[in-house]
């Protein structure tokens, strides 16, 4: 009996859209003021909200410098709580003998005098505010505010996620260097004119192009891979499991494919290099455990269409969701060994359970690859690459 074959299955995929509608929530680390309304037309550099971080405190043992009781401090105090004190300004000072012979107390800070504790004999001072603001990170409309919190902030356009990435939000115009998805993206491949622009690369991206790129202030790199232990010496430490986003290295990279040398999909160089010139927001930021956050890449295209600029025109109207599904003709890449980073096309998802070597039963599906070579494999051995 010919064996009967699932209409569809489910697997984590990334997204590769060349038009779609994203919702970005933009919110304040604490409450603040929403400086946007509803309907508004943002900029992708434009400041939606913003807030004052509480300034750091420092604690200034008063007791001790004056050689005076605790209990006594405030009867010595120069400046009052709540008062603002500039670095070595007297706030404390005793009467001394014959007015002379006095002992003074000096702010370490600029900032001011919180509190004075009768206690410990200590002044606790605190340094400015520290202003926080939120952009808008890429063009679009403002749909909804949360008072004293954030926006939401919608945009059309190319949306891409990768499969790990490196430090936090940047915009740029994009510009495409490699002449191929397969091409390496080196040293020599780094000019003075792409300083505050963000660059493509093909299959990999080495340690030397990254660091000549921070030099010239290159905002962001794309690239098909990056070798692990390139990865270890730009960061100065073995990279674990937790979010990234958060380094401080001077630029910030998205990896479309994986570690090693893995040529860029096609499709997703193609639809880079068509938009190449274009204004882009990209975000490093990655977690692969519970609550998966991917990298990504969003191009928006309203602008452009607005202004009656040349180019592809895209439906707005969004298809039926298939995020996730495989099916028969499904593009797939495998993120396990030892065909890691091949991609290639679902050809078969049978429904009975087949046994690995590890004597393990479990769904299987074949996948024919890019060069040819027709594989089976366990499903959870290939994520599905989402076409738009």
């Amino acid at each position: 009996m010919e064996e009967k074959q699932l209409a569809h299955a489910y697997t984590p995929g990334l997204k590769v859209t060349a038009g779609m509608t994203t919702q970005k929530e933009r919110r304040l680390p604490l409450q603040g003021e929403v400086l946007v309304q509803v309907g508004d037309t943002v900029k992708a550099e434009d400041v939606v909200a913003k807030a004052d971080l509480p300034g750091n405190v420092q604690l200034l043992n008063v007791a001790n410098l004056l050689s005076v009781p605790a209990g006594e401090v405030s009867e010595y105090m120069i400046k009052p709580v709540g008062a603002p004190v500039a670095k070595d300004e007297v706030i404390a000072m005793t009467k001394g003998i014959f007015g002379l012979f006095k002992s003074q107390a000096r702010s370490p800070i600029d900032g001011k005098i919180e509190s004075v504790s009768d206690v410990t004999g200590q002044v606790i001072l605190r340094e400015p505010p520290i202003p926080v603001e939120v952009k808008a990170y890429a063009d679009g409309a403002i749909t909804e505010t949360v008072p004293q919190e954030g926006v939401t902030v919608e945009t059309y356009g190319t949306y891409i996620q990768g499969i790990f990435g490196v430090g936090g939000e940047t915009v740029g115009a994009l510009v495409v260097v490699a002449d191929a998805a397969g091409d390496t993206l080196t040293e020599a491949h780094i000019q003075e004119t792409h300083r505050d622009n963000i660059l493509v690369g093909g299959s990999l991206v080495t340690t030397d192009a990254i660091q000549q790129a921070i030099r010239r202030g290159v905002k962001g790199i794309i690239a098909g891979g990056i070798d692990d232990a390139d990865l270890r010496e730009l960061l100065g430490y073995e990279l674990g499991v937790a979010i990234t986003g958060s380094e401080e290295i001077g630029i910030t990279l998205v990896i479309t494919e994986g570690f090693g040398s893995i040529a860029m999909a096609e499709q997703t160089f193609s639809l880079l290099k068509s938009r190449e010139g274009m204004q882009t927001s990209i975000n490093g930021a990655t977690q692969i455990r519970a609550g998966v956050v991917r990298p990504e890449i969003l191009i928006p295209l309203a602008a452009q269409a607005d202004a009656g600029a040349q180019g592809p025109v895209y439906q707005r109207e969004e298809a039926e969701s298939t995020e996730g599904i495989l099916a028969i003709g499904s593009p797939v890449r495998v993120i396990r060994e030892p065909y890691f980073g091949k991609l290639g096309r679902v050809t078969a998802l049978p429904v009975a359970l087949q046994q690995l070597e590890t004597e393990a039963d479990v769904r299987v599906l074949q996948v024919e690859l890019e060069e040819g070579q027709t594989v089976t494999l366990p499903r959870a051995n290939v994520e599905a690459i989402e076409e738009g």
